[in-house]
Parts: C-alpha cells; sequence; structure tokens
C-alpha cells in the first residue's frame, strides 16, 4: 500500500465536512479544515469591535463547524481531546498550507460550477502527490474536472462518506474519467484499515449506488402508500425490522436524513437521467413540498412526518396526516401477515410470510419489493460493476439487513418472477438470463465460507475476501468445533489460536458461559498457543444474566448465588493466570460481565465502536465478578512507582467510575475511563477485529510469553475508606443519592480500599474476591436492590429508590 496519509485537509466545515475532519482526528491523522471567509459581520462581532479582517472573523465557518462537530449526538470524536489535531483556516488565506497534505477532501456545497472553482484553485497549489477527492453525493465528477490537466484528473476520484461518518460504514469510492487504477486500490485498502469503512466501487452515475437505490425505495413506498391509503405510522410498523429495515423505517428515516436533504437527492437523480420514465419516478409528492416549504423537516426542526407533544400522561409521539397535515395519534397496523412475520424465527421466512401472504398489508409490502427489485436489476450495469457492491451499498449505507439481490434470494428468484410476469412487469434481462441458465439464485455457496455470485450470461464469480477478514461463521462451517455448549463454543481459528465464542441470549453470562471458560483454559493450557474470547453477534456480552440472578435472589438461593459468584471467580482467575496468551476482542456494548471477561486478559483489542462499562450500580448491586478487585488493581498500577505519592485520589477516580456507572463512548474513551489500557490494540474496522486479535496473540506466544503472577496490592484501609464515605455522606445531605445509593456505594469502598485493615496492608486478589463476593451477596438480599433488578428487567432503565 503506497498511499501514506499524514496530513490531510478538508474543504468546506459543513456537518459532513466537519464530521470527516472528525473522524480523520479519530485515526490520528492531522487535519486542516478550511471554508470560506464570510462576507459581513455578525452582530456579536461587531459588538466586540472585530472587522472582515480579523482571523477570528475570516475563520468564523471552520470555527462553527468545528464547535458543532465537537457538540454532535451521536458523538463525532471518539475522544474529544482528538479535537487538537484539527486545525482550521479559511479558502483564501490558508490555501498554502495543502501544500503539506497527502489528502485533500472537498466537502463545499454541492453545485458544480462552485466544486469546479475550488477544484481549479486546488491543482494550482497542491504537491504532485496529492490525492484529491470530493465528497459529492451525486454531481457527475466527470464534469468537475473537465479542462483540469491530465496529472491532476488522474489523482481525482470521489470519496462519498455517509452521514454521521463516524458510524456509518459505507464509503462509496467512485472513480474519476481518468483516475489511477493504482490509487483506487490504494483508497480502498486505506478507508478499510484505517478509516474502519466498507468500500464500494461505484461508477459515475446519479447519486451512485446506495443513494440512487435508497431514494428510489423511499420514493416508491410514498407512491405505493396512496394507493393502499396507509398513514406514516402504519407504513413504518411494515418497513422497519420485520422486512429486515432499520427500526426507523421509512418516515422515521426520513425524519432523521432531513426532508430538505431527501428532496434535494431525490431531484438531483430526476434531473440527472434522461429516461422519461425514471424521470416521473422520482418526482417529488406534493404534500413533501409543502412539508419543505413550512420547514416541517424532520429532527432538524423539531417536526416532519412525526412529532413529539407533551400530554398529560407525559410525551407522546404524533404522526402527520398527510391529506390533512394535522398530527394525530399513531394506529397499529392490524394484519394477520405481518404477525405471521413477527413470529417467523428467519428474516427469510418473515419476508415470505409477508409478501406471499393474502391481506392488505402483504400485498403493500409485495408492491414496494418488487418494484425495488426491479429497478435494482435494471440499473445494476449502469451503476456498479457487480450485485455485491450493490448489496453491500445497501447494508453499509441504509442499514438493510439484506440488499436486494439477497433479498431476492431470500423471497424465491423462480417464484418471485412468476408472480411478477403475472402482473404484467418486464422483467430484466439481467435476471431472465439467470432463470434461463436453469440458476435459481443471484448467490451460490461452492464450498463452506466460499460464496459465488451471479455476473450475468449463466456465470458465476468467487467473492474475493481478504485473508484479514476471518469470519467465525465460516471457520466453524469448514472447520467444525472443538467444543460447544448452550451458551459457549471453543473453535480452531488457525495457527495454534481458539476462540472462545458466547452465544447465549444476549451474549450473558451464565453457568453454561462460565463451564466454557474453565473448559477453555484447561484445553489452551495443554494443547494450544493462546486464545481469543470474541463473538460476531450485535453485541460483544451485556452482563450475567440478570433474570436467572433475581429469581434465585427472590427464591433465597444464597447457596446457589454464592456458588456461582466463586465459579465466575475462579474461571476469571483461570483466564487471567493461563501459561498460555490471552486476548480478548469487545466490541459495541461490554457491559458488566462483558467488561469482566476483557480484564483478565493478556491484552484487549477492541473494536473502535465499543461502549464498555461496569453498570451494575444501576441495577443495585457491585461489580461481582471480579471488575471491582480489577478496578482498584489497574488503579494502582498509574501510581507513580518511587515517587511518594498517597494512591488515594487514583482509587477515588475508580470510585466514582464505577459508582457513576461510566461507560465508554469509545473504545478510545474506555481508557481514559481506565476499562482499557493503553497497551491494548484497537480495531477501527470490525471485520478485521479477529485477525487483528490472534494476530496479537500470536506475538505474544511466539515472543517467549511468560505468565503472569498472582498480585499483590497495598491498600489504602480504613484512613482511605474515611474520606469517601464522607464524600458520600454529603451527597446523601445534599439530596443527589439515596439511602440505599450510599448503601451500594460503601460497598464499593470496602472493596477499593481493602476492608477494615490500616493503610498499607498489603492483601492478595482473592483476599479482594472475597470481599466482592460478601458485597454482592449482601446487596443482592436486599429487597431495595431486587427492585431495581426487577425494574430495569421489565423497563429498561434504572430506578431510583
Amino acid at each position: 500500500m503506497s498511499l501514506n496519509v499524514r496530513k490531510a485537509a478538508v474543504l468546506g466545515a459543513g456537518v459532513m465536512g466537519a464530521q470527516i475532519a472528525a473522524h480523520l482526528a479519530n485515526v490520528g491523522i492531522p487535519v486542516l479544515l478550511l471554508d470560506i471567509v464570510p462576507s459581513a459581520l455578525t452582530p456579536e462581532e461587531e459588538a466586540k469591535g472585530l472587522t472582515l479582517s480579523d482571523k477570528s472573523v475570516r475563520n468564523r465557518f471552520a470555527a462553527r463547524g468545528l464547535a458543532a462537530a465537537k457538540k454532535a449526538k451521536p458523538a463525532a470524536f471518539y475522544d474529544l481531546a482528538d479535537e487538537a489535531l484539527i486545525t482550521i483556516g479559511n479558502m483564501e488565506d490558508d490555501l498554502s498550507l495543502l501544500k503539506d497534505c497527502d489528502w485533500v477532501i472537498e466537502a463545499v456545497v454541492e453545485r458544480l460550477d462552485i466544486k469546479r472553482e475550488v477544484l481549479q484553485r486546488l491543482a494550482a497549489v497542491l504537491p504532485p502527490h496529492a490525492v484529491v477527492s470530493t465528497n459529492t453525493s451525486g454531481i457527475s465528477l466527470t464534469a468537475m474536472v473537465e479542462g483540469l490537466e491530465p496529472s491532476f484528473r488522474k489523482r481525482f476520484l470521489g470519496t462519498h462518506f455517509f452521514n454521521p461518518p463516524r458510524y456509518m460504514k459505507l464509503l462509496e469510492i467512485i472513480p474519476g474519467p481518468d483516475t489511477d487504477p493504482a490509487l483506487i486500490e490504494d483508497i480502498r485498502y486505506f478507508g478499510e484499515r484505517r478509516l474502519g469503512k466498507g468500500i464500494v466501487i461505484a461508477k459515475d452515475t446519479p447519486n451512485f449506488i446506495a443513494n440512487r437505490i435508497g431514494t428510489y425505495g423511499l420514493i416508491a413506498t410514498l407512491h405505493v402508500m396512496e394507493k393502499f391509503g396507509y398513514g406514516v405510522d402504519e407504513v413504518d410498523a411494515l418497513t422497519g425490522p420485520v422486512m429486515g429495515r432499520p427500526k426507523s423505517a421509512t418516515f422515521r428515516t426520513l425524519d432523521v436524513v432531513g426532508l430538505d436533504t431527501f428532496v434535494h437527492v431525490a431531484k438531483n437523480v430526476q434531473q440527472s437521467v434522461t429516461n422519461e420514465a425514471e424521470k416521473e419516478r422520482f418526482t417529488i409528492p406534493k404534500y413533501l413540498e409543502k412539508m419543505v416549504e413550512n420547514r416541517w423537516l424532520g429532527e432538524k426542526t423539531g417536526q416532519g412526518f412525526f412529532k413529539r407533544e407533551r400530554t398529560e400522561t407525559g410525551k407522546e409521539i404524533l404522526a402527520l396526516d398527510l391529506e390533512t397535515l394535522t398530527y394525530r395519534p399513531r394506529r397499529k397496523v392490524a394484519s394477520a401477515s405481518l404477525e405471521a412475520a413477527k413470529n417467523a424465527k428467519t428474516l427469510p421466512e418473515k419476508l415470505r410470510a409477508l409478501v406471499y401472504g393474502k391481506d392488505k398489508a402483504s400485498q403493500f409490502v409485495w408492491e414496494i419489493l418488487k418494484d425495488v427489485l426491479l429497478y435494482t436489476a435494471d440499473r445494476q450495469t449502469e451503476i456498479a460493476d457487480d450485485i455485491v457492491a450493490v448489496d453491500e451499498a445497501m447494508k453499509w449505507g441504509f442499514n438493510w439487513q439484506l440488499g436486494p439481490y439477497e433479498t431476492w434470494d431470500a423471497i424465491g428468484v423462480e417464484k418471485s418472477v412468476a408472480r411478477m410476469r403475472e402482473e404484467g412487469a418486464v422483467i430484466p434481462a439481467f435476471v431472465e438470463q439467470l432463470l434461463a441458465s436453469g440458476k435459481k439464485t443471484f448467490y451460490e455457496q461452492a464450498e463452506p465460507g466460499q460464496i459465488r455470485f451471479y455476473v450475468g450470461n449463466a456465470d458465476y464469480r468467487t467473492v474475493e475476501k481478504p485473508i484479514e477478514k476471518l469470519s467465525l461463521a465460516d471457520i466453524k462451517a469448514k472447520n467444525g468445533v472443538i467444543h460447544k455448549n448452550s451458551g459457549a463454543s471453543l473453535i480452531d481459528i488457525g495457527d495454534g489460536i481458539v476462540c472462545l465464542e458466547m452465544h447465549s441470549p444476549n451474549q450473558a453470562i451464565g453457568a453454561d458461559v462460565v463451564a466454557m471458560m474453565d473448559y477453555a483454559a484447561k484445553e489452551v493450557a495443554q494443547n494450544w498457543e493462546g486464545l481469543v474470547i470474541y463473538n460476531e453477534a450485535k453485541n460483544f456480552c451485556v452482563g450475567a444474566n440478570l433474570m436467572m440472578m433475581l429469581m434465585e435472589a427472590q427464591d433465597e438461593n444464597w447457596d446457589d448465588i454464592d456458588l456461582t459468584v466463586r465459579q465466575f471467580h475462579r474461571a476469571g482467575m483461570a483466564i487471567k493466570y493461563l501459561p498460555k496468551p490471552v486476548v480478548s476482542a469487545p466490541h459495541s456494548m461490554a457491559l458488566g460481565g462483558g467488561a469482566e471477561l476483557c480484564f483478565p486478559a493478556d491484552r484487549v483489542q477492541a473494536y473502535a465502536e465499543t461502549y464498555i462499562g461496569l453498570v451494575e450500580v444501576g441495577v443495585g448491586l457491585i461489580p461481582g465478578g471480579g471488575g471491582t478487585k480489577e478496578m482498584l488493581l489497574r488503579a494502582m498500577e498509574h501510581v507513580p512507582s518511587g515517587v511518594d505519592i498517597r494512591p488515594d485520589d487514583y482509587v477515588r477516580r475508580a470510585f466514582e467510575t464505577v459508582a457513576m456507572a461510566k461507560v465508554s463512548t469509545s473504545a478510545k474513551d474506555a481508557k481514559r475511563l481506565g476499562y482499557l489500557r493503553e497497551t491494548d490494540g484497537i480495531s477501527v474496522n470490525r471485520d478485521y477485529q479477529l485477525y487483528d486479535a490472534k494476530q496479537v496473540a500470536l506475538s505474544l506466544a511466539r515472543s517467549g510469553y511468560l505468565p503472569r503472577q498472582p498480585k499483590t496490592v497495598k491498600v489504602v484501609g480504613r484512613d482511605g475508606a474515611a474520606m469517601l464515605k464522607a464524600g458520600v455522606q454529603g451527597m446523601i445531605q445534599g439530596g443527589y443519592i439515596s439511602e440505599h445509593d450510599a448503601k451500594i456505594a460503601n460497598h464499593l469502598i470496602r472493596i477499593l480500599t481493602g476492608g477494615d485493615v490500616p493503610r498499607g496492608t498489603e492483601v492478595t486478589e482473592d483476599y479482594l474476591l472475597d470481599l466482592e463476593r460478601e458485597a454482592f451477596l449482601s446487596l443482592v438480599a436486599e429487597p431495595k436492590s431486587q427492585q431495581r433488578m426487577q425494574h430495569m428487567l421489565a423497563k429498561g432503565k434504572p430506578l431510583r429508590n
């Protein structure tokens, strides 16, 4: 890979530009963020006596963009400290600074004339090696660089990020008319490995792939709903998760995107395509034009297709009646096919139940799917080189669980096409060729872990996967598992490394997972080089099985709870002191017990979007699986050695983190909170996380791994506890916490300070685990803690009692 981005620049500090800059900073790249110079002073600037020549005025738009990115929700930065990597400026005074940049991203307003002017100015100042890309969502790249020198056109391409750039996986790469093919491969690699993106190569056509198909799908839904007389709330009930689409479904998605943005994208396609029938399909309904005129743009203006209002019973979400343009209470859909789909186990079964049902809802969903599938196949060769790019674009850019061709396979190509023909639809040649060849699916499995896709003319091609994209599903399909129970499996992932995978409901820790931890420790110690703890579920682990714990507590099975805690402690210590290296690879939510599965590992290789925290206080307990003990040990690691410094402040920080149930906003933030160490690694792309974790385990194993030895720690004792307890008492008196909150806090203090011992007493990990277990058992028996557990299970949020 020859592309080395040591410094980048983003031109245009709007929402997208500023947040692209933030994400570049997230991965450690210094960024120059430039915008235009204002033509007039604001009243605030006039009051300060500033002029148009003052730097703060000239940089106003870039400063505002950066400020907005810092306040963005969800957060644009992994860690707000990374804003220091962004330097603001303007495009009149600071273009000369671009001479030090390796990649410049143009993200100015979506107007061809303005983009052409900016690119012409760039051509005059950029160093010969610098890559230039545009973040346009649909303007022709060919038109942008018309008349520019071949040397500039060779290093110019489209890089279409999706909003918000930190979280949306899709990055469409669009070659320009003369883009160097080697540069496309360099940007693909860089985008995947450094930026964490899913890359698809799109053609230079209106709105590229995802927005072309996604916008068409949304427009098609608007047209079909008029035919069936459904309301926006009813449509969302039918076009959300039950179809494999996001919870935001159709109209909630439009509210989040912004109706003005959607209308702009739709009109761009309408104006750019030449087929009159296609132009007609992208016509915006009159009610949508009226809503934009009224500034009912969705979330950013407080109302759109939905609106929140306060009522006597609290906040209520109202739905817009499209005929009267007034808001009304939401309605539910009564449909046998919808209920059948909800009860189906797999997404293909859900889709078949929906589209082949016999009621109005079923016919509605069928009409939408038919329209989108036919349109996609009809435009396939125009917008992309293969069906994989189209499917991945829709999954990564619009959060569909299945792309269009995967959806077609799920409902049955032959059966659905027969129905389409009966209804008078014209079947695209691309699909007719498939069926004429005797094939019945767009994808087929050649062998375990190897997928082939249809490329036309009865031909299939194998999906190429880099060796770094390890998949547990593929590995299990090919090699099976070493050992398995109802909650977890042990899998050989090659080169002497095995993976402990949790597959219990919500990856919750129960007796089965603990039993597999014990088995893994013994098996790896005897027969393998190292262990990775990882899974491919939605979340890494959301903690212990709270329902089971509550039931045991209500039945007063104290001995069983005591045994469960002891077994988890023993399993955790076995993992921690294994004579072979252990790497934990958390992702998404790693809460409570999920965090405690990370703590015993020699290294953690976390996905960048890992939200890790000890949250047990929220359900009336304390971290009882070794988490409290580990937070103390980690706190003491930060105390400078050889210096006469009291560790009390370090213990206090650990106490505050656990007592406030703090959860990291990213893996980088988890290091700040002390859940991860500075030596722990971060994978920005989850597709590569298992490979990265395996490489860390191999590196440790091959460099002469020495097992850790049991630790002792000097605690601050009753002296340090007194100061923490005084703070808790002040919180009670101030009305900030309840008596039960204080009781939980005092249990935490007892563990973190080492119990009723003098300052400086040296204690073992087993001693601290005993304090942890005693505190956990005491709290789980408390009626108020049980109420908190019950409330969390029933309502999904903490109870303050």
